[in-house]
């Protein structure tokens, strides 16, 4: 589509897409962004990121055989984490917020670990040692920048985790349940529970269920 706007100044092309997210696992990062984020790519190495990018898509969308929708995904992906990533540099300091949390040294990765590895049998004190902190060092500041707790942070996101699972196939609660950290269907159905008010059987089906952190 061409449009003609007033002036006669140079051609400006514009990408356009779009992402379908599943809110449940990424309320932390939408809650994070705001309305509308802006990254000047005007000079620095960001512009010729940019050029290589639109390159690629180009290439990609011109040759349109097999795995050109799954290039073009893929593309799409990489220029939205870059995005948010110079977004983060961007925050003031003092900012508080899962992006923040990312952006710190440590309390990132401890969220990396939490999400890459949920089903792991984690604690305060094994998610410091892992990061090199102590105990009570990760707890205040875990929870000074995303506020709540490292455990609770991980109830919530195992339970998002397996709620997403459980509206998406008609996979047995206990597997799904030891998928994401609980020894048994009971103990995972008694903290779903807790959060949701409902079994976890009611989940299927619906697109209300628990929410990530």
């Amino acid at each position: 589509m061409q449009v003609r706007q007033s002036g006669g100044g140079a051609i400006t092309r514009i990408a356009c897409g779009y992402f379908a997210i599943d809110r449940r696992l990424c309320r932390g990062l939408l809650a994070a962004l705001p309305r509308v984020v802006r990254i000047d790519a005007s000079s620095g190495d960001l512009r010729s990121w940019l050029d290589t990018y639109m390159q690629l898509r180009d290439a990609a969308r011109a040759g349109l055989g097999p795995g050109s929708a799954c290039v073009l995904s893929k593309l799409s992906e990489l220029m939205f984490i870059e995005a948010v990533r110079r977004h983060v540099e961007t925050l003031p300091p003092g900012q508080t917020g899962w992006l923040a949390g990312l952006r710190d040294a440590h309390v990132g990765q401890a969220l990396g670990l939490i999400h890459q590895s949920p089903a792991r049998p984690w604690t305060v004190q094994s998610l410091g040692r892992a990061v090199g902190l102590s105990r009570s060092a990760l707890a205040e500041r875990f929870t000074a920048l995303i506020g709540q707790p490292p455990m609770q942070y991980l109830t919530q996101w195992r339970l998002a985790l397996a709620a997403h699972r459980l509206q998406m196939s008609q996979r047995p609660a206990g597997s799904v349940a030891e998928e994401v950290g609980y020894d048994s269907e009971a103990a995972f159905s008694r903290a779903y529970k807790r959060v949701a008010g409902v079994p976890p059987v009611s989940v299927r089906g619906r697109s209300d269920a628990p929410t990530g952190p």
